[in-house]
């Protein structure tokens, strides 16, 4: 089954987060992963607001765990650490 990535995030340091981005994308890539929504406009109802939100697709949950932890991506987060605050979670789709 298909599965989302889906990140709440907020940027403290844009310098270091646009190596993260020019990084994360092609790792994500790499596993089947697709954007569907990166920092467009949104309206939060529920819990803690981040101005940066981010939906990937993925083929199954286990590509996006493995993209995750692949070498490639290990590399791209080291630049958003200290350089945002986010949560992440990856959530399989029903279709």
């Amino acid at each position: 089954m298909p599965a989302l990535w889906i990140a709440h995030v907020t940027v403290s340091d844009a310098e270091a987060y646009g190596k993260y981005a020019e990084l994360a994308g092609p790792a994500i890539a790499a596993h089947g992963g697709t954007f569907i929504a990166r920092g467009g406009r949104f309206v939060q109802l529920e819990g803690k607001e981040r101005p940066r939100n981010v939906v990937a697709r993925f083929p199954s949950v286990e590509a996006a765990v493995d993209c995750y932890h692949s070498d490639a991506y290990q590399e791209a987060l080291s630049h958003a650490r200290g350089a945002s605050e986010r949560e992440l979670l990856v959530v399989e789709t029903s279709e």
